[in-house]
């Protein structure tokens, strides 16, 4: 395999993965309900929002670290990554916005008291978190305007900080996560951990340029 066919390999295998994500996410949501998708309610459709995203997001980071071993240019997956950005940040306000629609019109008022009505008791300081890690990923989108900063760094951990708070949030309070797919999710899970240990260790290990 060529260097000039590596990329587009690359780009095929990204979206079959993709599909693939979205696949398993639409099969656990739709299992959950035994199928019985109507009629139509926010309860019922948030979540899968929010199985979406992350499944996404998973593969950004999946296919970060396989560019960065592979050696690949950024416009390897320029493509992939633009589009499915936009969808993640399309994913990532419907899920709790419908959530906080459906709560505010059944009279429980607006977050964080109609998050911890709706969830068990105790577990009401997972949905702040959930809360912290949309407003880091909706940091994450102005990356264009200030990528350039010395600051920006401290945005990239926190965003990846909030990827594995997500991970633990939807563990603890999606109900689609069990069975085969609570399988998948620790799989998501690990992988994602082992692709930010990765991706540390390089920023931290010296290029053999310089170390010559």
């Amino acid at each position: 395999m060529n260097r000039t066919t590596t990329p587009q390999y690359f780009q095929a295998i990204a979206w079959g993965l993709m599909s693939l994500v979205c696949l398993l996410a639409i099969l656990a949501w739709g299992r959950d309900y035994a199928w019985h998708l109507t009629p139509i309610n926010a309860y019922q459709y948030f979540p899968l929002f929010g199985l979406l995203a992350f499944s996404l997001m998973w593969t950004h980071y999946a296919f970060g670290a396989i560019k960065r071993s592979a050696h690949l240019p950024d416009s390897a997956l320029a493509n992939y990554f633009e589009a499915t950005s936009l969808a993640v940040l399309v994913l990532i306000c419907l899920h709790p916005g419908l959530l906080i629609y459906q709560r505010y019109k059944d009279g429980y008022g607006l977050p964080p008291h109609s998050y911890e009505t709706y969830v068990s008791h105790g577990l009401g300081w997972l949905t702040i978190l959930g809360t912290i890690s949309l407003f880091i990923f909706l940091a994450f989108e102005f990356r264009r305007r200030f990528s350039d900063r010395e600051w920006w760094a401290y945005v990239l951990v926190a965003n990846d900080l909030a990827m594995l708070a997500i991970f633990y949030h939807s563990l603890r309070l999606g109900s689609q996560i069990h069975g085969w797919f609570r399988t998948v999710w620790w799989f998501y899970g690990l992988s994602l951990i082992a692709c930010l240990i990765y991706k540390y260790v390089e920023q931290a290990t010296p290029d053999k340029e310089s170390r010559a």
